[in-house]
């Protein structure tokens, strides 16, 4: 395969030549081979084309010389020649003649010479009028070399040529010559591979192309020639630079080729056949070389455009045969580079070292051009005759530039920030500059969030300056109204009021700071803030959280060193250090217990953690102790040193709210808690009170903070627990001053009495839970086990109301598991289930709904198959369902179920005992029947055998029941009146006959 023009190779790969085609296919291969050899000079395509237009003898060469009869040819008009050629004939005729009969001396041979001289003649004749083509085409070269410029060349010239010699273009001579002007023309107008088109060559060659009167198909046999020459130059190149250019070349060949012949070229120009060159080559051909035609237009363009640049524009566009869609790309690729030069230049100001003081003026300029350029293609893009304009008219953009990268962005930000800041440099944004700094932010491509950032940076500085001249220059201080200055210097600067409202609390916040750097705030200091929070209009509680962060973190380090000094070191220094601060801050009584609570809690976690992961119960205990000692030693000194209190006195108040709680809650019930409540004694042993105030209530959840409180109580219960050696334990027994500290640590851990109470109720509870258990292990409550109970519950302490509930919980347990077993085993019946009922037993509970389900079913089934054929409805439809709680429409549905299945069956029972002879069977079956038919009323029954069902009728007749069962049961086994007649006068004797009947058949 040959490789594509368009495509490179490396010079070492050999290639094989392609053919020449034939210019002109009706001339012999001699005369083909001459005109072929007939080209512009090899110059032309390996030497670059000079700037200035190339004098005719350098693209056609010099005038061609005539030779031997062509001058001579040249002067004769055709009718002249052919007159001179008829008489050249004739006198060579007559002179042969006339010398052939004076030599020869006969007729014959005068005969003879004037044949031989006239054939003479006639070759002359030939070979002028055979002249005459060539003579022709050496005209018309001379006359197209004769013109200084190949456009004065003109049709009506060329035509008159061809009349003057009396040939046309069906000549092969005069059309080679044709043929090799236009190619010498085309090859002279191409530039080098290493030049550009121009965008004229089009133009030119279809000029030059008319005017020579050359066809298509000649032409395009032209333009193929070219490229077969361009392809062995490429041959015969070797180094990669060279083959690039004639690839280059090659491409701009097929662009103008394409161009001159339209949608001809298709057909025309066999690229793919010759050149092995693809259809989507060729289309890169054109759309690249389209491309460089028009960027090298646009370059003419500048941030001045008006209408008849972008119209010229478009009719260039269509020209070149270039997409819309790469037009209106290279048309924006364009203004984003005008664009970028202004951005390029601003930067340059900006960051310049030697930066004069317009610096930022100047900067400010370029990014005014930007926007005159920008509202000027918005003007554009709207303009009425938008459709005959330039495709890629838009706003400007750095998308898809120089500047759209992240490293960029932040040069493109100092633009935005610097004119924001001219913006705002005369105290106040105009609307204009709104538009403007929209336009340019959408320009750069920022983000709403980052241009809003740097709007509100710049703004607050300019708010910062303006808040500062009017209050040093006492403008502010002059206004009647504070909130309405500050509005208005909000409006003219068009910024959010809540960020002003941010400065002015963070204006404070420094005054604060500075005020309170000595450690308190004086007189001075206060009066001074005060000031400063009526002039910028700060909300009381914006005033209190600043007090709180500020003075609240001054305070908190003073209560940090106070908890680090520990039980031992919280002397009179540190007292005064609490005092000092809670008071020199001037800080709410809230706020210093919030952040000395905060603090505090933190201390207690710690305990409390170190509790939890002690290793037994004495060990968490005694963690429990050093936290209830820590809240006394050291907490309660600290809130009385914040409150300005004595510790006594609060001692003392605590110890009241705690006796009030107590006597509210009645807790004279429980042993463990009639020791927690201290005496007048142990108070005056055990000295300080701790504070209730500071608790966890809200670091632990309730379950956390009563097993706390339930280990300690565990251990003043049980004691302290010693191992010693081999094994053994020595437990002891701890007075009732642990359980003071027991209270002190339901307070700790913020437990609510009623919570205290449930801990020591339900482990007092839990105690005669377990001994109960084993006392009543068999369910029997007894006289001497009730005086054993409570004996037990004596022992725990447990309120006798909660003792009589435990063993009812235990007794009725065991009830409900015999119960259950009863039920199961079928042992309980409807009528020991209301005797328990009457007795008040929650049989709800005790047996479940499936087995309540069973022994409903389980009942009805003995009531149908009872043989009384009695169905009560309020019984079986309400008493017993209600007695086992299951419901009435569930009851009726079961009844109906077992009614169906159990009439069939007693029908087949009562004739199995009737063949068994057991009267009393029969009449029980039957009136199983007629019970299910009370429950469900049955059509008539079949039966094979219609004897044995009047049988039944007597046998069932004979015992004599009632009337209205008697009836049913003839309807329900089909016996007509006739027949019942007949079974009542028979009697006995019927049923005689019929166990004779079967004793016979058997």
């Amino acid at each position: 395969m040959n490789p594509p023009l368009l495509t490179a190779a490396p010079p070492s790969a050999t290639l094989p030549l392609f053919p020449s085609p034939f210019l002109t296919p009706s001339l012999p291969r001699r005369r083909r081979r001459r005109l072929i050899k007939v080209s512009r000079p090899r110059a032309t395509l390996d030497q670059p084309t000079p700037t200035s237009a190339p004098h005719n003898s350098d693209v056609f060469g010099g005038p061609k010389e005539l030779t031997g009869i062509q001058p001579l040819v040249k002067n004769l008009s055709p009718p002249v020649r052919l007159a001179a050629s008829a008489i050249a004939v004739a006198g060579a005729v007559a002179a042969g003649y006339h010398l052939g009969f004076r030599l020869g001396g006969s007729r014959n041979a005068a005969l003879g010479g004037a044949a031989l001289l006239g054939a003479a003649g006639g070759a002359a004749a030939y070979a002028v009028r055979a002249s005459v083509p060539e003579v022709a085409a050496a005209d018309l070269h001379n006359y197209v070399a004769s013109c200084d410029d190949p456009r004065a060349v003109k049709k009506e010239d060329i035509e008159l040529i061809a009349t003057k010699y009396g040939v046309s273009k069906q000549d092969a001579a005069f059309n080679a010559e044709l043929c090799d002007l236009y190619l010498r023309f085309v090859s002279s107008v191409l530039p080098p591979g290493n030049e550009e088109l121009k965008g004229t060559e089009v133009d030119k060659i279809v000029k030059f192309k008319s005017a020579l009167g050359i066809d298509d198909p000649e032409a395009a046999a032209m333009h193929m020639e070219i490229g077969r020459r361009i392809f062995r130059q490429r041959l015969e190149t070797g180094d990669r630079e060279a083959d690039g250019e004639q690839r280059r070349a090659f491409q701009k060949l097929i662009y103008v080729s394409t161009l001159v012949f339209g949608e001809a070229s298709t057909f025309l120009l066999p690229w793919k056949r010759v050149f092995k060159v693809t259809d989507a080559q060729v289309e890169v051909a054109v759309r690249d070389n389209a491309q460089r035609l028009y960027s090298s237009q646009l370059k003419a363009i500048g941030r001045d455009l008006n209408e008849n640049q972008l119209e010229s524009l478009r009719s260039a566009q269509l020209l070149y045969r270039l997409s819309d869609e790469l037009a209106e790309d290279l048309l924006k690729e364009h203004t984003r580079k005008l664009v970028e030069e202004n951005v390029s230049a601003a930067l340059n100001v900006l960051k310049s070292r030697t930066r004069s003081a317009r610096g930022v003026a100047q900067a400010v300029e370029e990014l005014d051009k930007i926007l005159a350029f920008n509202n000027l293609l918005v003007s554009l893009k709207n303009h009425p005759n938008a459709d005959g304009l330039a495709r890629g008219i838009a706003p400007a953009s750095l998308l898809g530039g120089e500047y759209d990268s992240d490293r960029k962005m932040d040069d493109l930000k100092l633009l935005y920030r610097a004119y924001v800041a001219d913006s705002l440099s005369s105290g106040r944004l105009e609307e204009s500059k709104l538009d403007a700094l929209s336009q340019l932010r959408n320009i750069f491509g920022l983000g709403k969030r980052e241009a809003e950032a740097i709007m509100l940076d710049v703004t607050a500085k300019v708010y910062r300056k303006r808040l500062q001249q009017s209050f040093t220059g006492g403008e502010l201080e002059a206004a009647d109204s504070k909130a309405v200055f500050l509005q208005n210097l909000c409006e003219e600067l068009r910024f959010d009021p809540q960020k002003a409202s941010d400065i002015h609390e963070e204006i404070y916040r420094q005054k604060l700071q500075q005020c309170v750097a000595d450690g308190e705030l004086s007189e001075e200091d206060v009066k001074a803030l005060l000031r400063l929070r009526v002039m910028l209009c700060i909300p009381q509680q914006t005033v209190e959280a600043a007090h709180s962060s500020i003075c609240g973190s001054l305070f908190e380090k003073v209560v940090k060193d106070a908890i680090a000094s520990g039980v031992d070191g919280y002397d009179a220094e540190v007292k005064k250090s609490v005092r000092k601060a809670a008071h020199g801050l001037r800080l709410t009584r809230e706020a210093a217990m919030s952040i000395t609570s905060t603090a505090v809690r933190k201390i207690f976690i710690n305990y409390i953690k170190r509790a939890r992961a002690a290793q037994n119960r004495t060990e968490s205990a005694r963690e429990l102790k050093k936290m209830v000692a820590f809240n006394t030693l050291v907490v309660a000194e600290l809130v009385a040193d914040i409150k300005g209190e004595s510790p006594d006195t609060a001692s003392e108040e605590a110890a009241k709210e705690v006796e009030i709680e107590i006597e509210e809650e009645e807790w004279e019930s429980l042993q463990t808690l009639r020791k927690i409540r201290p005496s007048k004694e142990l108070t005056a042993k055990l000295g300080k009170q701790g504070q209730t105030e500071i608790n966890l209530k809200d670091d632990l959840p309730e379950r956390d903070r009563t097993d706390l409180y339930k280990t300690y109580l565990l251990f003043c219960l049980t004691g302290e627990v010693t191992n010693i050696p081999f094994g053994a334990q020595i437990t002891t027994k701890k007075d009732d001053s642990e359980f003071v500290l027991l209270n002190q640590l339901g307070s700790i851990l913020g437990l609510t009495p009623k919570e205290i109470v449930e801990v020591h109720r339900g482990l007092a509870e839990q105690a005669f839970r377990q001994q109960a258990e084993v006392i009543l292990a068999d369910g029997q409550l007894t006289k001497a086990r009730i005086e054993q109970l409570n004996e037990v519950q004596k022992q725990v302490g447990l309120p006798p109301e909660y003792a009589q509930k435990v063993i009812k919980s235990i007794t009725t347990t065991k009830m409900a598991a015999a119960i259950e077993t009863a039920v199961s085993q079928g042992r309980l019946n409807i009528k020991q289930i209301r005797e328990l009922k009457e007795a008040s037993v929650d049989l709800d509970s005790m047996i479940s709904e499936s087995l309540r389900d069973n022994l409903f079913k389980k009942t009805v089934d003995e009531i149908f198959s009872s043989g009384t054929g009695e169905f009560d409805e309020e019984e079986i439809y309400e008493k017993i369902p209600a007695d086992l709680n299951i419901k009435s429409d569930k009851a009726r549905e079961v009844v109906h179920e077992l009614a169906r299945s159990r009439l069939s069956n007693s029908l087949i029972q009562a004739v199995s005992l009737l063949r068994q002879r057991n009267r009393p069977g029969v009449v029980s079956s039957l009136n199983d029947l007629l019970a299910c038919d009370k429950a469900v009323p049955a059509e008539q029954l079949s039966w094979e055998v219609p004897e044995e069902l009047a049988d039944l009728f007597a046998i069932y007749m004979k015992s004599e029941p009632a009337p209205e069962k008697l009836s049913r049961l003839q309807h329900l086994l089909g016996v007509s009146d006739s027949a019942a007649a007949a079974i009542r006068e028979m009697g006995d004797r019927v049923i005689q006959i019929g166990a004779e009947e079967e004793e016979f058949a058997f």
